[in-house]
């Protein structure tokens, strides 16, 4: 059922990112008003809203338009992505002088980048565990099983110590050393009652947000429900990564005239859809086999290589400004995916 999932969700992201990336390829003969409008027809499309002349009424038509929406793009993607991995500067400062009709939006790419990965995730079986309340449960099982043995072990002793100062005598100072032994023993004894109660442990959370709390006592008792939630929330929420980072871009750039928020966001926007590109490739050079190493490597120095290839591109930058503003960006990024977790959570435990 996962790759019937997964091919689920690249077809939504396929036809979503077509539904926002209009085609431009002539549709066959066209007639003397438009089906849509009712402007007078002077070519394969109307020239007012921008539908073909000639529609289709087939049930074929309808899985070419699957297809063609999914990996076509009317041809946009193949003069894309090439661009995108290998000079992606060239291809934002395009894009945003008016290159439009040429190139995938950025926010096509995005939407269609990001539903590919979690569907290539899913049939990878990057997903999370559904036994994870059992293993829980497992584990806890585990863990009474060996306080109880302990707890055996420290009666015993306890027993033992009490018998030794019970054939003292009162004024015997070795009495009074077997005593402090013994509330030693009871004091362990205590705090191991502590440690296994989870009961104990979720009474205490308090933040003063009821329905926070609430959330959070709910992730405890079922950790499989909330690793879902986290993991659906992720992609459903994935657009908040563009505004996240918007004011850190604009920071670095501040002082330099001719780049604005649409800049900046077009910039951001293409490199969040490289980096969904890249896990998916990473994703399926482990699925065939390709050595660990290998993947983590790719994984490892791609991304800032990329970033300072696009940052320098984009912005037109000279290497020795590059540099330091890619490393930056760099810690722009870990500060951005930090707040992006903390309201993916937040989502999931108010939720």
């Amino acid at each position: 059922m996962g790759e019937f999932d997964a091919a689920g969700e690249i077809v939504t992201g396929g036809l979503i990112a077509r539904a926002i990336e209009p085609g431009t390829d002539a549709g066959g003969a066209h007639g003397d008003v438009c089906l849509n409008c009712g402007t007078a027809l002077i070519g394969p499309h109307c020239h007012r809203c921008g539908q073909e002349a000639h529609v289709h009424r087939t049930i074929g038509e309808i899985w070419h338009e699957i297809l063609h929406g999914v990996v076509h793009f009317d041809g946009k993607l193949w003069r894309t992505l090439p661009l995108l991995a290998f000079r992606p500067g060239e291809l934002t400062r395009r894009y945003i002088a008016g290159e439009r009709k040429r190139f995938v939006s950025p926010m096509a790419l995005f939407l269609f980048s990001l539903f590919t990965m979690f569907a290539v995730f899913q049939v990878a079986g990057l997903s999370p565990p559904a036994d994870f309340g059992a293993a829980q449960a497992e584990f806890r099982q585990g863990f009474e099983e060996g306080f109880s043995k302990e707890s055996a072990e420290l009666l015993r002793q306890r027993t033992e110590l009490e018998a030794d100062r019970d054939a003292l005598s009162e004024g015997d100072p070795q009495r009074a050393a077997l005593s402090r032994e013994i509330t030693a023993l009871e004091t362990r004894l205590a705090e191991r009652r502590t440690h296994l109660s989870g009961e104990l442990a979720q009474e205490e959370v308090h933040t003063g947000w009821s329905r926070l709390d609430k959330g959070i006592k709910k992730a405890v008792k079922n950790p499989s429900l909330a690793l879902y939630k986290l993991q659906s929330n992720s992609y459903k929420f994935s657009w908040l990564l563009i505004p996240l980072s918007l004011p850190f871009v604009w920071l670095m750039f501040a002082w330099k005239r001719g780049y604005g928020g649409y800049d900046h966001s077009v910039f951001i926007t293409y490199s969040i859809a490289f980096m969904s590109l890249l896990f998916i490739a990473v994703t399926v050079l482990a699925s065939l086999g390709v050595p660990n190493a290998v993947t983590a490597l790719i994984a490892t120095l791609v991304p800032p290589v990329h970033l300072y290839k696009h940052l320098k591109g984009a912005y037109q930058l000279r290497r020795l400004t590059a540099v330091p503003r890619a490393l930056l960006l760099m810690v722009f990024v870990f500060i951005v995916l930090s707040l992006f977790l903390v309201i993916l959570l937040l989502l999931g435990l108010l939720g």
